[in-house]
């Protein structure tokens, strides 16, 4: 008789919101997972606690660059079905002449630029197969930016699609399957507290798509429902 051992996933920015309840799903569904936050405390110690030995944390600033090559380090020999870049910040709601070159650049490197070094840096533990995924929004769709507001962050959303394309179009042909997730607008610190969902109903249909895609060709932006997301 053989034994299957359990798929392990790797979710960069777990501490609260959309990754904490993803790593919380994954564990519930038989995933191995490690989680990274900035800083220890909140809910994650909680649930790796009550997990059995499947959520292991690991300490992780994703725009240092240090400290991204030393988690490789520390998971040198893990193999992974599962990699799952979650981070972004929203400094408020500016006309894009009014935001301070400080301001677009810190934006821009945390929502854009370190999910791409990350993935760049930890895609050699994703086993044949194994997924890729980075969380996007319907806010980084050019076709569907129809109405103002938001402008720095929908741009930030938009290079990371287009980032995310040119990784995929880099690494072609590597077997691994590439996703773009919006998961809908979700009562986050970051969604606000007047957003129509919530992570505990959003993230179990995102991590549907996660498994459903598992193996797929090439790079997609889907939605929670798996839908295609128009660029």
């Amino acid at each position: 008789m053989t034994t299957t051992s359990p798929r392990q996933a790797l979710v960069i920015g777990a501490s609260r919101g959309l990754g904490l309840v993803l790593a919380g799903e994954l564990v519930r569904r038989g995933w191995r997972v490690i989680a990274t936050t900035r800083r220890g405390g909140g809910e994650l110690p909680v649930n790796s606690d009550a997990s059995h030995g499947r959520l292991h944390i690991e300490t992780l600033e994703m725009t240092s660059s240090e400290q991204v090559a030393a988690l490789r380090e520390r998971l040198d020999g893990h193999r992974l079905d599962l990699l799952f870049v979650n981070a972004a910040i929203d400094r408020g709601n500016l006309p894009i002449d009014e935001v301070p070159t400080d301001m677009f650049a810190e934006v821009m490197i945390t929502n854009a630029l370190s999910p791409l070094r990350v993935l760049e840096a930890l895609r050699g533990l994703v086993v044949p197969g194994g997924t890729v995924a980075v969380m996007s929004s319907e806010q980084g769709s050019i076709s569907r930016n129809t109405e103002d507001g938001y402008e720095l962050y929908k741009a930030s959303k938009a290079a990371l699609n287009q980032l995310m394309r040119s990784y995929a179009t880099r690494h072609t042909g590597d077997g691994h399957t590439k996703l773009l997730i919006d998961p809908g607008h979700n009562r986050t610190r970051l969604g606000g507290p007047d957003a129509p969902l919530t992570p505990q109903e959003s993230i179990p249909a995102v991590a549907d798509v996660l498994e459903t895609q598992a193996g797929a060709p090439g790079l997609q932006f889907l939605d929670r429902h798996g839908r295609t997301v128009p660029w």
